[in-house]
């Protein structure tokens, strides 16, 4: 059974990449949504091990010392870790998996598992990121300029990913989405290991006829 292949995307708050997951999931078969562990309160509606694995700083920095994190790193000073396990069990099983994590999580990642493929997202515009963070209701302005200030820091590194989206209409960043999950099935190695059995049999007939 081939590996699945790992796809990393990242934004800046109030881009919509957790918008554009959710949806890619619901339209896109064979793709697992990895769900981090995260030492941050749960908001309303949230829940523990479907959105995110709630835990105490205690038992995430166990997880740390044991070396179960793929990345991990502070953000908003709360702690946020994607579980090596989980992802390395999900490729091994045949299933892409995608991971939404900033820009020093997928430089981790990517020291261990270089064929990930890297995903950028952009705001059309900062006036439109703000009205974005401002309009979902779920931050004090302090933490806005917060993340409005890291969003600078955040798409600095825009040039270290293979493919950049604007999410200006929703629905076409979508498309644009699915079309590299869909695109990076067909590469030569992924599609030969699902194909191992027609291309021993295309080769056995040319084999044959030599």
């Amino acid at each position: 059974m081939t590996s699945g292949t790992l796809f990393i995307l990242s934004a800046p708050s109030g881009a919509g990449k957790t918008s554009l997951v959710t949806s890619l999931s619901r339209c896109l078969g064979g793709l697992a949504v990895s769900i981090s562990h995260t030492t941050r309160p749960p908001r309303p509606g949230e829940i523990d091990t479907q959105d995110y694995f709630f835990v105490d700083q205690e038992c995430f920095n166990k997880m740390v010392a044991e070396d179960a994190f793929l990345e991990f790193a502070e953000v908003f000073d709360h702690s946020y870790g994607t579980s090596s396990e989980i992802v390395k069990k999900s490729l091994a099983s045949g299933s892409d998996m995608i991971l939404e994590i900033d820009w020093q999580g997928a430089q981790q990642v990517l020291k261990k598992l270089p064929d990930a493929v890297c995903i950028f997202i952009l705001p059309p515009s900062l006036r439109e990121l703000e009205r974005r963070l401002t309009g979902r209701g779920q931050d004090s302005k302090d933490i806005i300029d917060r993340r409005m200030s890291n969003a600078l820091s955040e798409i600095s590194h825009y040039d270290e990913y293979e493919f950049l989206i604007v999410n200006d209409d929703f629905d076409q960043a979508l498309e644009q989405l699915k079309s590299i999950i869909l695109v990076s099935r067909l590469k030569r190695k992924p599609q030969s290991s699902r194909l191992e059995s027609l291309l021993d049999d295309l080769l056995g007939i040319v084999s044959e006829k030599n």
